[in-house]
């Protein structure tokens, strides 16, 4: 079974220009403050953990939802997406020293669930911070976008207990670019990247499907991780120039 998404409905020029200037505002101060931050510390880049979610359908449909209309124009478009495909709710983070994760948002009964405020926490209290011991969270900061399981007032207090002030998030010590995919590296490459690869196979489970992305994230190397976190700071360079506007395109090319 299908549904369609008729686009007219949210369409409104008025509010699609004012959203435009709030927005890019937003984005404007928010590449303020990291080149700031680059130019006192120049590395800083390199310390940031991105992170973010994404569904891996078992029949290979790939979600639209963080593809964004910029138009002055009505698009007229219609979405079609199937009504209770199988899927794989996955969590990474990653920066220029390698990749936490991946994780996937399972039950007690290992049956896959969709995320919510409570099972993000309990990612971040029984998976993410004991992954950081591992590494040196003094010198780490963490961004997640402004999802609203992100930024319950529990889940904030629980990051910024690890974190302090070095926390990028809506509601956080420093905020997050709204509707920034364009800046957000598992958006602009991971995302993608990997799912490029890992229908390959045709998978038939979900199990194939949890081994496949398992497989691909963990052959991504170093290099790349270092390459995509530069190719972040020329993004920041592009928007501050444009004034807040979106890329043209968010696919990182190699």
């Amino acid at each position: 079974m299908y549904y369609s998404i008729d686009m007219n409905l949210f369409y409104s020029k008025d509010n699609l220009v004012a959203l435009h200037f709030k927005y890019d505002q937003a984005r404007c101060r928010f590449i303020e403050w990291a080149q700031n931050e680059i130019d006192i510390v120049p590395d800083f880049h390199k310390r940031i953990l991105f992170s973010d979610e994404a569904h891996f359908w078992l029949n290979g449909y790939v979600n639209k939802q963080n593809c964004r209309i910029w138009s002055k124009a009505n698009p007229q478009m219609y979405v079609e997406t199937p009504l209770h495909p199988e899927k794989l709710p996955v969590w990474c983070a990653l920066w220029a020293g390698g990749i936490i994760g991946q994780y996937f948002f399972k039950n007690d009964e290992g049956h896959n669930v969709t995320v919510n405020g409570d099972r993000y926490r309990a990612m971040i209290t029984n998976f993410f911070i004991p992954e950081l011991n591992n590494h040196d969270v003094q010198e780490l900061w963490f961004q997640q976008n402004g999802t609203t399981c992100h930024t319950a007032c529990a889940t904030i207090d629980l990051l910024k207990d690890t974190f302090g002030d070095r926390l990028i998030s809506r509601f956080g010590p420093v905020n997050w670019a709204p509707r920034s995919c364009d800046l957000t590296p598992l958006d602009y490459f991971l995302w993608g990247y990997v799912k490029s690869l890992v229908y390959a196979d045709k998978p038939q489970t979900l199990d194939h499907l949890e081994d496949n992305i398992r497989r691909v994230i963990a052959d991504i190397r170093l290099q790349m991780l270092e390459k995509l976190i530069e190719n972040w700071t020329f993004r920041l360079d592009y928007i501050r120039a444009s004034r807040g506007s979106h890329m043209p395109e968010i696919i990182f090319k190699m």
